[in-house]
C-alpha cells in the first residue's frame, strides 16, 4: 500500500484494528499500516482502540503512537499513563511514547509518574524525562539526532546510543546495576547498533539483570537484531513462569523476529500459556515467523516491528 491513502481506505483499516472479532495478527497488521500512514485519522483510529481487552495490543498502540512522533497523540497517551486501571505494561509504553515524542509539555506528567509505585512505570518515566531534557539542550539534542541517523532500525529509542566505546566497555556499563538506567540503556543501544555476535552475547547477559523494564528492553533489541546467537537465552526467559510477563512477551516476539525452526517450535508450545499476554505474543510472533520465512511480502508496507 502506498504511504498515501484516502479517508475511505484509512477508515477501512481502522475498522480492522478495532474489530475484536478479527484475529490479533490481522489487527496488528492494521495497526502498523496506520503507523506508517500517519495523520489525524490514523491517530484517532489508534487512540480509539485503547478500550480493548488485550494488553498486548494496547501496549503496541502506545508504542506506535510514540514512533509516529505526532504531538496530537499526547492527550491520549497522557490519559493512558494516568489510568491505573490499565495494565502496567500499557502505562509503561504510554510513558515511553511521550518520551519518544519529546515535547516539553509532557515533562510535568512524566515527572509526576517518575515516583509511581509501579516500578516499570516509574523507571520508564524517569528515562522519558531525561530524554526530553536532552532534547531541550541543543548540544545534547545533537547527540540524539546523530544517534537516530546511525540507528540501522530507524526507531526512536528511549536514550541515544553511547559512542566511542568497544564491546567490552559497553558490556561493563550494561551490566553495572549501580549506574543510572539512562547510561546502561545508552550502552544497550550502542551494542544493538554494532549487532555482531559478541555484542549480541553481551546483550543477552543483560537478561539476568534485576530490572524487569531493563530485561524487557534487552529482549526487544535482540528482536531488532534478529541474530540466532541469542535464541537459547530468549527461550530460557520465555520458559520461566515466574518471569515478568513484559519480559516473557518481549522474548516471544524476539523469537518471532529471528524466525528459526527452533523459535517456531517453542512459540507453538507456548500458544496455550496461562498468561494472556504471553499467549497472544506467541500468536503474533508465529505470524512474524511466517513473514520472515516467506518469499512474498504478506504484511502491508513496514509491518515488521521496529518496539515497548
Amino acid at each position: 500500500m502506498s504511504a498515501v491513502a484516502n479517508e475511505e481506505q484509512i477508515a477501512s483499516i481502522v475498522k480492522v484494528l478495532n474489530d475484536v472479532n478479527r484475529p490479533l495478527k490481522e489487527r496488528f497488521r492494521a495497526l502498523f499500516t496506520l503507523r506508517n500512514l500517519g495523520g489525524p485519522a490514523a491517530i484517532e483510529g489508534i487512540s480509539r482502540c485503547f478500550s480493548d481487552s488485550s494488553a498486548l495490543l494496547k501496549h503496541e498502540l502506545a508504542y506506535c503512537l510514540g514512533q509516529m512522533q505526532d504531538k496530537s497523540a499526547i492527550p491520549t497517551l497522557n490519559s493512558i499513563l494516568c489510568d491505573e486501571k490499565q495494565e502496567p505494561m500499557v502505562r509503561h509504553e504510554a510513558g515511553e511514547a511521550l518520551g519518544a515524542i519529546g515535547s516539553s509539555e509532557s515533562l510535568d506528567i512524566l515527572e509526576k509518574y517518575s515516583t509511581s509505585e509501579t516500578v516499570e512505570v516509574a523507571e520508564t518515566c524517569q528515562l522519558a524525562v531525561q530524554r526530553i531534557k536532552w532534547l531541550l539542550d541543543e548540544q545534547k539534542k545533537s547527540v540524539i539526532d546523530a544517534s537516530y541517523k546511525e540507528n540501522p532500525y530507524c526507531s526512536h529509542d528511549p536514550t541515544p546510543a553511547t559512542k566511542d566505546k568497544n564491546v567490552t566497555e559497553l558490556r561493563e556499563i550494561l551490566l553495572d546495576e549501580s549506574l543510572p538506567l539512562f547510561e546502561r540503556y545508552r550502552a544497550m543501544f550502542a551494542l544493538r547498533n554494532k549487532g555482531d555476535d559478541t555484542s549480541v552475547q553481551a546483550l543477552a547477559d543483560g537478561l539476568m539483570c534485576k530490572s524487569a523494564l531493563f530485561r524487557h528492553e534487552i529482549a526487544f533489541v535482540l528482536g531488532q537484531i534478529q541474530s540466532p546467537a541469542c535464541i537459547a537465552q530468549l527461550i530460557k526467559q520465555l520458559k520461566l513462569k515466574d518471569e515478568n510477563e513484559m519480559v516473557r512477551h518481549e522474548c516471544a516476539e524476539a523469537l518471532g523476529s529471528i524466525a528459526y525452526d527452533e523459535c517456531r517450535e517453542i512459540l507453538e508450545e507456548y500458544l496455550k500459556d496461562s498468561v494472556q499476554v504471553v499467549k497472544e505474543s506467541c500468536e503474533v510472533a508465529l505470524d512474524m515467523c511466517e513473514y520472515e520465512n516467506s518469499p512474498e511480502f504478506q504484511y502491508a508496507d513496514g509491518l515488521v516491528k521496529l518496539e515497548s
